[in-house]
């Protein structure tokens, strides 16, 4: 075994191990269809701009530090932006230095996960609940109270503020 065979290795037993802690640690159902929101691909192309489409349908990534809501501090939910369905409010946002929108908990019933074993890594993928719109990934390293980190594709969000304060 070469070196890079033995990182690779490491890196898939330590995914693993992290994935297994967060499998116990989640709660909510496996995101797997039937969802509310079922739409042909041609009405998601029609309805999502190339990016969104490429992240929410296809499992893409964005380009970290791309996104306008990283930086977004403003009082308000994030919803999904393939059916609209609040995910996150603005009082679980937090810099996670990152590079995408990151918040330590989902609003309830709002997102499922899934064991996402692509790059030879074991991730917990998140989707939104309703539609099955691929969010991003959520490891263990995020703040009190959870120590959950919500590592969101900013495409797959849609930010509305609150005048009233954080939502």
């Amino acid at each position: 075994m070469n070196r890079r065979q033995t990182l690779r290795a490491g890196a898939s037993l330590l995914g693993l191990l992290a994935a297994s802690r967060l499998t116990a640690v989640m709660a909510g159902p496996a995101a797997s269809g039937p969802f509310e929101v079922e739409k042909s691909e041609a009405e998601w192309r029609a309805l999502l701009a190339p990016a969104a489409y490429k992240v929410l349908r296809e499992h893409g990534t964005e380009r970290a530090y791309t996104s306008p809501l990283n930086g977004e501090k403003r009082p308000g939910r994030f919803s999904c932006a393939g059916c609209d369905l609040p995910l996150f409010s603005s009082k679980t946002k937090f810099d996670s230095g990152t590079g995408w929108p990151s918040f330590f908990e989902p609003l309830p019933d709002a997102v499922a996960t899934q064991v996402d074993t692509a790059y030879g890594m074991r991730r917990t993928e998140v989707h939104c609940r309703r539609c099955g719109g691929h969010l991003g990934h959520v490891f263990e390293d995020g703040p009190k109270p959870t120590g959950l980190r919500y590592c969101m594709n900013g495409v797959s969000l849609r930010f509305e503020p609150s005048a009233d304060g954080p939502a």
